[in-house]
């Protein structure tokens, strides 16, 4: 489910079932990197499209988290750790934070208990779009063990 009018009726009917917090993480800059970083922003945001709907009802996707390249990463962190406070709040057992933002690995430790899902970058713009699902189906197998993982463990 996603977080828009149409998925909440159906997330308070099935709120029991809906466990997992999707967050995506979007790295933002007009410097001379905007180009690799729109990249970035475009594939995160297909594949936790892609995840969304392979765990329909199973996953909440949120808006994503932007943040400016010039943030110091202890104040994203900081803002994060508030989203996550709330969303526990809610009932969210899971929370999940899918990036091709390698910078958030050396800070994932200092996440609380969010699990961070770091995929590099696929330049979309290359692919045909007859291939797109193909090659975000590819990387969504590698992120299911972690998923299974997680929601196996005790909360």
């Amino acid at each position: 489910m996603r977080f828009r009018a149409a998925d909440i009726d159906t997330y308070l009917k099935a709120a029991d079932y809906v466990d997992t917090a999707l967050i995506p993480l979007m790295k933002t800059t007009w410097d001379t990197e905007v180009k690799t970083v729109t990249q970035a922003v475009e594939f995160t945001a297909q594949l936790a499209d892609e995840m969304e709907r392979q765990f329909h009802g199973r996953i909440m996707q949120f808006p994503a988290f932007t943040y400016a390249q010039s943030e110091p990463l202890s104040s994203r962190i900081d803002r994060l750790l508030g989203w996550a406070a709330d969303l526990k709040a809610a009932s969210f057992s899971h929370i999940c934070l899918l990036t091709a933002d390698g910078e958030w690995k050396t800070a994932e430790n200092e996440l609380d208990e969010m699990a961070l899902f770091f995929v590099p970058a696929l330049p979309l713009e290359f692919v045909e779009a007859k291939h797109r699902k193909e090659v975000m189906d590819g990387q969504l197998k590698q992120l299911i063990p972690f998923l299974s993982q997680l929601w196996q463990q005790k909360v």
